[in-house]
């Protein structure tokens, strides 16, 4: 591995790549601290510390901090993040199986790739308008949010409009040439930064609420704590965290790059008096072919409940409260309010199901088995055992539909885990969220895609990979991470 590493900053391109790709990152981080102006950080946070753990406008807040990087109730120029430009992408990904015009550009090659791409900008300019908006009015809605000389200027809501959007624009433009210039996949890059970004957060909360915050060193670092100081995580909690945090990241990855693999063998041909092809190869499904969209989809959606049930127990409570159904139904709000928040079993339910949901809706719009058996019909391949064409697709169709319940239930777990860590064991979620959830699955695709990119440099330049062997140059470029994923 420290060869590998090493082998890594002897190659120029390679190594500039690098640097540029983490230069690109520290920007984005520099500009995550610049806030809008007129906003009051302090009532802010403490509107989001108010709040709570279980909250919908918590919830708000954790999920869209995700994609923008750090604490969401500091409200900088960077606020709405990469969410607009992932939601342009994916809105524009589903349209592109059920709009014949958007699917006959996809089939035009780059040129058809590259006016998608025109119309996801813009798409996304749009997005940013409606969401800086909609959290513009939150903060003005809210008291001593907004200072009153600001928020009586009509140039400060276009102002901070502008800037939340031009924010968003200037991180889909980074992504871009990390994408060009770095080492690719830049979006993705952005969104893990800001998921590690909460680590020394996460690590500071676990210091302060267990035994460690006793020891000599954590006091010399940040004081002797109080003489009401009574620890919430204990050793035994912190082994346990450290166990499942190693499981979870295990799990991660197998789920990752697990497939199932079709045997496929091809036609053998006799021209003259030689006979080609006959070589046996295989066909990779992953199982899990979703990825992460499914949990973010889920996790999105589940928002909603807990707004609508407390904006109809706030209507229902402004009425007369004088008894009858009134009030019934306004503890029946009350209660469901609370139940379809973080962490209460109907939650968690109601997130599993969607999980489920959303895994074979995916599959549905993105594997196409008939195609799939057409081009394997057209390079003269064929699945042993079955006849080329529909009964082909048939086949492939339910292969996928019995692997995707595997790593619907997978995603599942890893989704659930968080939150039942965090009720269970009263590790706090901004802890337990590393044991699972969607950041976790993002952290780990992205990780392994920069692994998997840098490693075939490597071996492109007869340099062993960071899974191969000796790590040293020669002609020796095989590797031991064996075939690669799709």
């Amino acid at each position: 591995m420290l060869q590998a590493l090493i082998n890594v900053f002897r190659i120029p391109e390679l190594r500039n790549k690098i640097l540029f790709t983490l230069g690109m990152l520290a920007v984005y981080r520099i500009g995550f601290w610049i806030p809008l102006p007129g906003v009051n950080q302090i009532e802010l946070a403490k509107a989001f510390e108010n709040a709570g753990e279980g909250t919908a406008l918590a919830k708000i807040g954790q999920f869209i901090t995700m994609f923008s990087g750090g604490n969401f109730s500091h409200s900088t120029i960077f606020g709405l993040g990469i969410m607009p430009y992932i939601s342009a992408s994916i809105i524009f990904q589903l349209l592109g199986t059920a709009v014949p015009r958007l699917k006959k550009m996809k089939e035009e090659g780059p040129t058809g790739q590259q006016k998608i791409l025109e119309w996801q900008r813009y798409a996304t300019i749009g997005l940013c308008l409606v969401q800086g908006t909609g959290w513009l009015q939150y903060m003005a809605s809210q008291p001593n949010m907004v200072y009153s000389e600001w928020l009586s200027n009509p140039m400060w809501w276009v102002m901070c409009v502008v800037a939340l959007t031009a924010g968003t624009v200037f991180l889909m433009w980074l992504g871009e040439q990390i994408d060009k210039f770095g080492i690719g996949n830049g979006v993705s890059m952005i969104i893990m930064a800001g998921i590690l970004s909460q680590i020394p957060g996460a690590l500071l909360t676990v210091v302060e609420t267990s035994p460690i915050r006793t020891l000599a060193v954590t006091q010399f670092l940040l004081g002797a704590p109080g003489s009401d100081f009574r620890p919430t995580i204990s050793w035994v909690g912190i082994i346990m965290l450290v166990i499942g945090f190693v499981v979870v990241v295990g799990g991660s990855v197998l789920m990752t790059v697990a497939q199932r693999r079709i045997p496929v063998q091809q036609a053998k041909h006799t021209r003259g008096r030689k006979v080609f092809g006959g070589q046996r190869s295989y066909l990779p499904l992953r199982i899990n072919h979703s990825g992460v969209m499914p949990v973010v989809f889920a996790s999105s959606l589940m928002i909603f409940p807990a707004l609508i049930f407390t904006g109809l127990a706030s209507a229902m409570a402004s009425w007369d409260n004088s008894g009858g159904v009134v009030s019934f139904f306004r503890g029946t709000f009350d209660w469901l309010k609370n139940e379809f928040t973080n962490g209460h079993f109907p939650y968690m339910v109601g997130e599993v199901l969607m999980i489920y949901f959303f895994s074979y809706f995916w599959i549905t719009v993105q594997f196409n088995p008939e195609e799939m058996a057409k081009q394997l019909r057209d390079h003269g391949s064929f699945i042993p055992g079955l006849r080329p064409g529909p009964r082909t697709a048939e086949y492939l169709d339910a292969v996928m539909h019995r692997i995707t319940y595997v790593g619907a239930t997978m995603l599942a777990v890893i989704a659930v885990l968080p939150m039942v860590v965090n009720k269970s064991l009263g590790v706090p979620y901004n802890v337990s969220q590393f044991l699972g959830g969607t950041g976790m699955l993002i952290v780990v695709s992205v990780v392994l895609d920069f692994i998997q990119r840098v490693e075939a440099n490597l071996l492109m330049r007869n340099y062993a990979g960071f899974l191969g062997g000796e790590g040293s140059k020669g002609p020796r470029i095989q590797s031991s991470r064996g075939p690669a994923f799709s």
